[in-house]
């Protein structure tokens, strides 16, 4: 057993922080989850085998948009980026989450 546990991510948390990752510009899929991976500090990290039928999601919401592009190390990579409406969607995500999250800690600290 590894002394850091990894969490697995529920679709719709998952779906949030793809979201959130990409608010700043775009990414391919590999930066994606290395980047969830680091602002973690290495507690969620994002397997190929969720990562990919979540973009693949996301792309058929309207919520990201993808180009072929070429990565850093000259390999074909797709890059994904956030949309006008993956925007809003992130924005109500946010919110939503912000209620849950507190609604979760109101119980903790009552229990």
């Amino acid at each position: 057993m590894s002394n850091s546990p990894r969490t697995d991510l529920l679709q719709g948390t998952l779906d949030l922080l793809i979201l959130k990752v990409l608010s700043p510009g775009p990414m391919h899929g590999f930066a994606i989850s290395q980047r969830i991976q680091q602002i973690s500090r290495d507690i969620l990290q994002v397997q190929q085998g969720s990562l990919y039928p979540a973009l693949h999601r996301l792309e058929r919401r309207k919520w990201l948009s993808a180009e072929w592009t070429t990565s850093e190390n000259h390999r074909r990579v797709k890059a994904y980026r956030l949309t006008a409406a993956g925007r809003r969607q992130l924005d109500d995500e946010v919110s939503t989450w912000e209620r849950i999250a507190s609604a979760v800690s109101l119980i903790l600290e009552e229990a």
